[in-house]
């Protein structure tokens, strides 16, 4: 079989900067050791594969290691390319996925993303994750992921995280973030080891706990 695959970085209007995502059109799925095997091949942060299923798709995603139940890049990387390169009709699509009905709406040049709210609860601290962040937080919260909100900008910039410890933790990865300025709500970083991704360069996933725990709405992220 062969299988078209797209290339995309997410994120940016340059060529290798952003966070790429690799894209396969499937036409029926594989077994999904086979789809494993394609992601860690890639070695990107994530595969998005697709299969048209109704009057839209079903999507999964892979990074080199897992298959994960969401992905923000992942999911705007086949958009971008149904809408703007393989002609997709309508300014909406549909994507059946783990995380249930997410849809991309395309608004000119923009593409939105509507993603669930998954708000992070209080939680026990392991031991692993405040010697694997090599920082401070003043809270720890978790949802897949842990959440670790420290004071300012600087010292979410400043991490330099033990990739070893967060890897033995309960969770997909890590969420590190604090109040932002110059424009921006808040920032965060994404460290998933066990995902085979020790940083990942830019997360619209991530912001389904980050701005549910800010504002306790859902989330709704956008690119243009």
């Amino acid at each position: 079989m062969r299988i078209p695959y797209y290339h995309l970085d997410a994120f940016t209007g340059k060529v290798f900067t952003g966070n790429p995502a690799g894209v396969c059109m499937l036409e029926r799925w594989l077994p999904a050791e086979i789809l494993q095997s394609i992601a860690a091949e890639n070695n990107l942060a994530e595969t998005a594969f697709l299969v048209r299923e109704g009057q839209g798709f079903r999507l999964r995603w892979f990074t080199p290691t897992v298959e994960v139940d969401l992905c923000g890049h992942a999911t705007l990387a086949p958009a971008h390319l149904l809408f703007f390169e393989l002609g997709h009709p309508g300014t909406s699509v549909q994507f059946a996925t783990l995380n249930g009905q997410l849809i991309a709406n395309r608004r000119g040049d923009i593409i939105e993303l509507d993603f669930p709210a998954r708000p992070p609860a209080a939680c026990s601290v392991p031991d692993q994750l405040l010697r694997g962040l090599g920082g401070k937080p003043r809270e720890i919260l978790k949802s897949r992921d842990y959440f670790a909100v420290f004071d300012s900008e600087a010292e979410v910039a400043a991490l330099a995280p033990d990739m070893s410890l967060l890897a033995e933790l309960d969770s997909l990865g890590v969420i590190a973030t604090a109040r932002g300025g110059g424009g921006s709500d808040f920032v965060s970083r994404f460290f998933a080891p066990r995902a085979g991704t020790a940083i990942v360069s830019a997360s619209a996933a991530a912001p389904s706990s980050t701005a549910a725990a800010k504002s306790k709405s859902p989330v709704r992220s956008s690119r243009g």
